[in-house]
């Protein structure tokens, strides 16, 4: 390994992990991949944030935070509602680490 760039050679997620970097950057992917999904299915059910809103018995600025890909800080409720509002329910698995 040359001395001068530490990181060369490895792959991304071990730059990641001896970062300290690993578990915001998959948060922050997976939030960005539920965001994008419920923003297609807001589409595909031609819903405005509004009407999401109505039906998830919540502020207009709550489904706005919700659909935020770049923030990872929402409840498992908020999760909940905005996937039952859109007629669909949310899945949580746990895996092995890696």
């Amino acid at each position: 390994m040359n001395t001068n760039h530490p990181h060369r050679g490895s792959d991304f997620r071990s730059f990641l992990e001896e970062t300290g970097m690993c578990e915001e950057v998959e948060a922050l992917a997976m939030k960005k991949a539920i965001a994008l999904k419920l923003q297609s299915l807001l589409k595909d059910h031609s819903l405005t944030k509004t009407e999401m809103a109505k039906r998830m018995k919540t502020s207009r600025a709550a489904v706005d935070r919700l659909l935020d890909e770049s923030n990872p800080s929402i409840t498992l409720l908020t999760l909940e509602k905005g996937a039952m509002a859109l007629g669909h329910r949310l899945k949580i698995e746990l895996v092995p680490a890696v």
